[in-house]
């Protein structure tokens, strides 16, 4: 049985779009379910627009997120002889043929064609004129008139299309370069691919190189088209709605294992397991289960995954993980006295580390701004802050037991409610309403400092 080969091939116009790591997961993982090969092609052929530093971004990205392809990728740009060849091959074969038809021509036929109530598509008046090529002419794939295609798509099942709905597509420019279509099957095959899997706006192409493999005699390849990866307005997924780089989502403090989790669930699901790592994917992914409908991106559920895989990291891990992001707001993350419980009662704080940092910020450093309306609403009466300040002085067994005896004590003893007698110290410590128990936070921060900011708030 042939090895199973799949590829990943995004063109460098831009950085890895959150799209394409699903696209490049369910190849990976289809590939390595079956014993196989997984490889990735830059199509760099737009040279306008295709730049080394976004290559660099898409390899090192995928590189570093765990989807490492099993060869060096290739670069379209440096097969342009591998690509002519394939070409004159197809012309040698009777299967291609020279075309001069000029721009405004091919516009004529168009405009003509919509009137008409028909497909604006290429009619192949050029196709048996017997035209000699020359520096005005393109070559046009000879598409079979009748008959039709049959794809038997992995998610989508039986797809047809007939050939009389497909022009005479162009394989060479009138400048000699090789377009898309023919890259892309030559690609394929030199590549030894056998599994085609990508985004189903694909799926019109697919009969196109279908008919560019039979001119070449290649073999048929299995194919399987992903629904698309759509925002929460139900529109294909764009920075309108969420950010679509992966690097963004990266930078605020998602971890990898978190947004693959995400990805893998666009479009696919399994049983009531929510919470999956990569190697459970490989495990139980199953591409025949992929939904046909659009798959929706929300940011909610990566927040609610990432605290999941937030929590599996050990103390040691979570705090390596953490400190660069701590670093970037100008912290040293050992610099305090009770770090690891203050790092162990803050690791919920937040669903990324980029927030779990900020929350962190006032038991490092001096707070920036108090929350205006906590004050308006707990600190309208100094009088219970100067108690509170007095009973902490006296506390001589600084720990979270003996604070909260002492605080509860005063609660019952001025009949309060608990917020009355616990928020004007919280806003005291860290500017806002929420950290962790008042008499946890109060031991974090120690009795000197805890002292110091409610003096500052009075």
């Amino acid at each position: 049985m042939k090895q199973i080969v799949t590829r990943f091939a995004p063109s460098p116009t831009g950085t890895l779009h959150i799209g394409g790591v699903r696209t490049a997961l369910f190849n990976y993982v289809y590939a390595k379910q079956n014993n196989g090969k997984f490889l990735v092609r830059i199509e760099d052929t737009d040279r306008e627009r295709s730049t080394k530093e976004y290559e660099e971004n898409i390899l090192n990205n995928l590189s570093s997120i765990g989807l490492e392809p099993d060869e060096k990728p290739i670069n379209q740009s440096e097969r342009n002889e591998i690509y002519i060849k394939a070409a004159e091959k197809i012309i040698e074969s009777g299967n291609a043929y020279w075309c001069d038809c000029s721009q405004e021509e091919l516009e004529q036929m168009r405009k003509e064609q919509t009137e008409a109530g028909k497909k604006p598509m290429y009619d192949g008046r050029s196709r048996n004129l017997g035209i000699e090529r020359s520096e005005k002419t393109v070559l046009r794939l000879a598409t079979p008139e009748d008959g039709e295609i049959i794809v038997n798509d992995l998610i989508r099942g039986e797809i047809k299309f007939n050939n009389s709905e497909l022009d005479d597509l162009i394989l060479l420019r009138s400048d000699g370069t090789p377009t898309y279509h023919l890259c892309n099957v030559v690609d394929d095959f030199e590549q030894n691919v056998t599994t085609v899997i990508r985004g189903e706006d694909h799926i019109s192409n697919t009969p196109r190189q279908i008919h560019i493999q039979k001119a070449l005699g290649y073999p048929d390849l299995e194919y399987a088209h992903l629904p698309l990866v759509l925002g929460t307005d139900k529109k294909r997924l764009s920075k309108r709605n969420a950010a679509t780089s992966l690097e963004d989502y990266r930078k605020k403090g998602y971890l990898d294992s978190a947004i693959l989790n995400t990805l893998a669930r666009l479009g696919w699901s399994q049983g009531e397991n929510e919470v999956f790592f990569l190697n459970d994917l490989i495990k139980d992914f199953n591409i025949k289960e992929v939904q046909k409908a659009g798959a929706i991106f929300d940011i909610t559920k990566l927040d609610w995954l990432n605290s999941q895989h937030l929590a599996k990291l050990t103390l040691q891990e979570f705090k390596d993980s953490l400190k660069p992001f701590l670093e970037e707001i100008g912290i040293d993350i050992n610099n305090h006295n009770n770090v690891d419980l203050l790092i162990d009662s803050l690791r919920t704080s937040d669903n990324n580390f980029s927030g779990i940092a900020n929350q962190l910020y006032p038991y490092y450093k001096d707070i920036k701004e108090y929350d205006d309306n906590a004050i308006k609403k707990f600190i309208s009466d100094n009088d219970i802050l100067h108690d509170l300040k007095d009973i902490l002085q006296n506390i001589d067994d600084w720990n979270e037991e003996s604070i909260n005896k002492a605080l509860s004590t005063y609660q019952e003893q001025n009949n309060l409610k608990v917020p009355q007698v616990n928020q004007p110290v919280r806003i005291a410590l860290t500017g806002k309403t929420k950290s962790p128990g008042l008499g946890l936070t109060l031991e974090i921060f120690g009795k000197e400092k805890a002292l110091k900011r409610i003096e500052k708030m009075l």
